[in-house]
């Protein structure tokens, strides 16, 4: 190769490690990550929900109604929704817990143990309570249509410099007829809305961890239920 060819190809980005055939390769490369990616994201902020529970509007939707991220999951409960809502009524720090996996959640030092029975004293529950994510996080009770919706309310925890949210946040559990008299869905959406430019990539971050935790969390409250007497 000739000094102005080297030159040339230097100049286009294309040295001695980097020829044509790489280049379009490592571009393909990116483009199929970037694919998988938004095909994975876009399947954890719907998990096991039906297009129907993602399009229709739900209870707490008007709280946070321009949100940037939504996430609808869902599960299928063969129990009635009288039995699946005490479980729900119960959830939160200090409370029932979030019938997710424990062990992480101590791990971070939340210090929640999920319930595994119907707790009357933590059966009494009203609008403008708090319900407590961790000890220094709570969201506040907005809707409660027992036994159809509950909704949580609040914001995102703010950095040690910031004396502003990041974000608005509603966080709803609602209980709709399933296929059979018997049986309901149990769906919990999660809106998002931004109040910084960052705040994105800390959602970002969340998002995935919420995957993990709801999907366990809807599991757990469907067990439940269905193994309490009638």
């Amino acid at each position: 190769m000739g000094p102005t060819v080297l030159v040339r190809a230097r100049a286009s980005g294309l040295g001695e490690g980097m020829t044509p055939h790489r280049a379009v390769r490592a571009l393909a490369i990116a483009a199929t990550a970037v694919a998988g990616y938004c095909l994975a994201r876009g399947q954890a902020l719907r998990w096991g929900a039906s297009q129907v529970e993602r399009a229709i509007g739900l209870p707490g939707d008007d709280l946070v109604p321009d949100a940037d991220l939504v996430a609808t999951r869902a599960i299928t409960v063969h129990a009635p929704a009288e039995r699946v809502w005490p479980w729900l009524l119960q959830l939160g720090q200090g409370r029932g817990g979030f019938y997710s996996y424990d062990a992480l959640e101590q791990l971070a030092g939340l210090g929640i143990t999920s319930a595994d029975r119907i707790e009357p004293r933590w059966q009494e529950l009203a609008v403008g309570d708090e319900v407590r994510l961790a000890p220094q996080v709570g969201l506040a009770v907005t809707v409660l249509e027992p036994p159809h919706a509950l909704v949580l309310h609040g914001a995102g925890p703010s950095l040690p410099d910031e004396d502003a949210p990041p974000f608005d946040f509603a966080w709803a559990f609602v209980l709709r007829p399933g296929a059979t008299p018997d049986s309901c869905r149990l769906v919990v959406r999660e809106r998002y809305a931004y109040a910084e430019p960052w705040a994105g990539w800390m959602v970002e971050a969340v998002s995935w961890v919420s995957l993990l935790m709801t999907e366990r969390m809807l599991r757990g409250v469907r067990d439940r239920a269905e193994r309490t007497p009638a």
